[in-house]
């Protein structure tokens, strides 16, 4: 039975799904927008955004060490942990949520694949 089975598997195994995440993430932090397809950026908009709050709480209880660390599980890249940290969390300190944007472009020309640029707001 299928009941509740509901994750984003993108036609991956866990393994290179887990490593596309991490990698996509990364550009995007570093980039501040990234076109790819609807599915893919579905499945990264809750993870960036999670990944701003984290830097969020870092900042207002002064941990920032502790969650740079725990942060580099979630980002390969120093620059991108270092951007969430200095640049990302301090702009969206007031906002609650939703630092994200979803938009729909037209379909890739080669496939047809539904595109979508995400950036933050």
């Amino acid at each position: 039975m299928r009941h509740r089975k509901n994750k984003k598997t993108l036609d991956r195994k866990a393994g290179p799904r887990r490593a596309l995440v991490k990698t996509l993430a990364a550009q995007f932090v570093i980039y501040e927008k990234l076109t790819t397809t609807q599915a893919k950026a579905r499945v990264l908009r809750p993870y960036v955004e999670r990944l701003i709050t984290k830097g969020k709480r870092a900042i207002e209880k002064k941990q920032k060490l502790a969650s740079a660390r725990d942060m580099a599980r979630f980002l390969p890249l120093d620059s991108a942990i270092r951007k969430v940290f200095e640049v990302l969390s301090p702009r969206y300190v007031d906002r609650k949520g939703g630092y994200t944007r979803m938009c729909k472009l037209h379909p890739r020309a080669g496939d047809a694949a539904r595109m979508a640029r995400i950036e933050f707001v």
